[in-house]
C-alpha cells in the first residue's frame, strides 16, 4: 500500500488500457460534474462570491496559522482534551502508536481520513499488534482488497459491483456462501452487519477533521454514513488525526466552507452528518469518549506555508478539481502513485513527499484550467504545477533525454527563421497524414499524446504568414 509516484508513466499508461477503470471513469461527468453544478446553479447568491468568501477565510487563517493553532490547542486542553504536535509522518505514527498502547487499546475503528493515509498508520498499527478497521463503506471495501483509495471523496470509484461482492464473498466466510450479493443494497446491508460488530468491540475510534476551530477547540468531520459518530463515540478513546492546515478562526467560517465543500464534493447542500467533537465525554453526557486527543500532522505543510506554492494549502479536499480533470479522467487516482491524486496531488505531493519521488505528476496537465475554474477555494493550481515544474527542470531531475529535447526546442525557438520552416514542414506532413478525415490520430514520437486525443487538421497557412499580410 505505499505510494510510488516515480512508476507514474508506466502506471497511466496501463490505466489507459484496462478497460474496467475507464468503464468507471465514464461516470465522473454524471456522478460528479453534473451534481455540483446543479447544486451551484441553485445556491442563492453568486457562486463566484461564495468561491471568493472561502478563498478569503483560507487565506486569512493561513496568514496566522500559528496564532490559531495555539488558540485551538488552548481550547482543546481547557475542554479537556489533550493536543500533539507532530514534524512527519514517523512521529505522527509513534505519537498515536503511544496513545493507543498507554490507553490498553487492541481494535481501533477509523472513519475517513487522507492524512491517515498520507502518513501510511495502518501498516504501521498492524506492524504493532493493533488491529485497524476501516468504518466508510469506500475504505473499508479498499482496505479488504489491499489498495489504495483511487478518490480522496469516494475511494473506491474504480470498483464495480462484482468486485466488491468478490471481495465480500472472500472475506467473510463465515457467512453462508448461498446469500445474495447481487445488488448494491444487499452488499450495504452485509457491510453494515459486519461492522457493527467492530464499532461494538473497538477500544479506540480514530477519525480525521474537514475543519478546525480555533474560538471553540472543535474538530468537525462531514460523512454520509454515520460511521463518523460511531468512531468517535463509542470506544473509551478517541483521537483525531489532522493536518495543520484544517484550522479556522470561527465557527461562522466553517458555515461558509461548509456549503462549499458539500456542494463541491457530492453535489449536496448538506452532508447526512455533519459532526463537531470538542474534548471527551463530560459527567452529564449520554454519550461520548473518555480520552481525546487530537494530533496535529506537519509533514511538510510548515515548509509549504513559506513557499511559492503557498496556496495549496488552502484546499479543503473536495475533489472537485480530479472530477473536472481530463488527465484524471482518462487514468483515475492509482496511476498517479501518490496519496493525492489529480491536479491536487500534482500540486501538494511535491511538497510533502519530495519533487525527486514525484516530479512526473506536475507534468500530468494539459493546463486547460478546468480545476482552478471549480475549485471552491479558488487554489492557482496551474502556477503551481508550473512551478514544481520549473523546479524539476532547474534541479536536473526529470530524464536527461527531456531535458534534451527541451534544449532542442528552446535552441529552434530562439532563430525565427528556422522555427518557422521546421513548424512549416511539420504542418505539412501533418495535413498529409490527415487527409480526408481531418484529425491526426498518431505521429511517431507522440505515441502517448495520441492514446486519448487526437489534433485537427493544421491550416494551409499559419497565423503569422496570415499577419503579415495584413494591410
Amino acid at each position: 500500500m505505499t505510494t510510488d509516484a516515480t512508476a507514474f508513466p508506466q502506471e497511466a499508461r496501463a490505466a489507459l488500457t484496462n478497460a474496467r477503470l475507464q468503464g468507471a471513469l465514464n461516470h465522473l461527468k454524471e456522478g460528479f460534474q453534473v451534481k455540483r453544478a446543479k447544486a451551484f446553479d441553485a445556491y442563492p447568491i453568486p457562486f463566484e462570491s461564495l468561491r471568493e468568501q472561502g478563498r478569503a477565510i483560507k487565506e486569512a487563517a493561513l496568514s496566522q496559522l500559528d496564532e490559531l493553532l495555539l488558540q485551538f490547542e488552548a481550547k482543546v486542553t481547557a475542554n479537556g482534551g489533550k493536543v500533539h504536535w507532530a514534524r512527519d509522518a514517523a512521529e505522527a505514527r509513534d505519537v498515536i502508536t503511544r496513545i493507543l498502547k498507554e490507553s490498553g487499546a487492541k481494535t481501533v475503528t477509523k472513519g475517513k481520513s487522507m492524512v491517515t493515509e498520507e502518513i501510511e498508520l495502518n501498516p504501521h498499527l498492524i506492524a504493532n499488534g493493533l488491529t485497524p478497521v476501516e468504518t466508510d463503506l469506500g475504505e473499508y471495501i479498499i482496505q479488504l482488497r489491499n489498495e489504495r483509495p483511487s478518490h480522496i471523496v469516494a475511494p473506491a470509484f474504480h470498483l464495480r459491483r462484482t468486485d466488491v461482492e468478490e471481495s465480500f464473498r472472500e472475506a467473510h466466510q463465515a457467512l453462508p456462501s448461498s446469500r445474495v450479493l447481487d445488488n448494491r443494497p444487499a452488499l450495504v446491508s452485509e457491510a453494515r452487519g459486519i461492522l457493527r460488530r467492530h464499532f461494538e468491540a473497538a477500544d479506540a475510534g480514530i477519525t480525521g477533521a474537514n475543519f478546525l476551530v480555533a474560538e471553540t477547540g472543535s474538530a468537525i468531520i462531514v460523512t454520509n454514513e454515520g460511521n463518523g459518530d460511531l468512531t468517535r463515540l463509542l470506544p473509551r478513546t478517541h483521537i483525531v488525526v489532522t493536518g495543520i492546515e484544517k484550522v479556522v478562526p470561527r465557527l461562522e467560517d466553517v458555515s461558509i466552507l461548509l456549503r462549499l465543500l458539500t456542494r463541491s464534493a457530492t453535489g449536496q447542500e448538506i452532508t447526512s452528518y455533519v459532526s463537531f467533537m470538542s474534548g471527551p465525554k463530560h459527567a452529564d453526557d449520554a454519550d461520548g469518549p473518555q480520552n481525546f486527543h487530537v494530533v496535529l500532522v506537519d509533514n511538510g505543510r510548515s515548509a509549504l506555508l513559506g513557499s511559492p506554492v503557498r496556496e495549496v494549502l488552502q484546499c479543503i479536499r473536495c475533489g472537485a478539481c480530479m472530477n473536472h480533470c481530463p488527465v484524471y479522467g482518462a487514468i483515475g487516482g492509482h496511476a498517479y502513485g501518490a496519496t493525492y491524486p489529480g491536479p491536487l496531488g500534482a500540486a501538494l505531493d511535491p511538497g510533502l513527499d519530495g519533487l525527486a519521488k514525484t516530479y512526473h505528476l506536475p507534468f500530468a496537465s494539459s493546463f486547460c484550467g478546468r480545476c482552478e475554474t471549480v475549485c471552491p477555494v479558488k487554489i492557482p493550481l496551474t502556477k503551481i504545477m508550473r512551478f514544481w515544474r520549473n523546479e524539476s527542470f532547474s534541479r536536473g531531475i526529470p530524464a536527461s533525454s527531456f531535458n534534451r529535447g527541451l534544449k532542442l526546442w528552446a535552441w529552434a525557438a530562439r532563430r525565427p527563421a528556422l522555427y518557422r520552416t521546421f513548424a512549416s514542414l511539420a504542418a505539412r506532413v501533418m495535413r498529409m497524414i490527415a487527409g480526408k478525415s481531418g484529425r491526426v490520430r498518431s505521429l511517431p514520437f507522440l505515441t502517448g499524446w495520441f492514446i486519448v486525443r487526437d489534433l485537427a487538421k493544421p491550416a494551409s497557412e499559419s497565423f503569422q504568414s496570415q499577419w503579415r499580410r495584413r494591410p
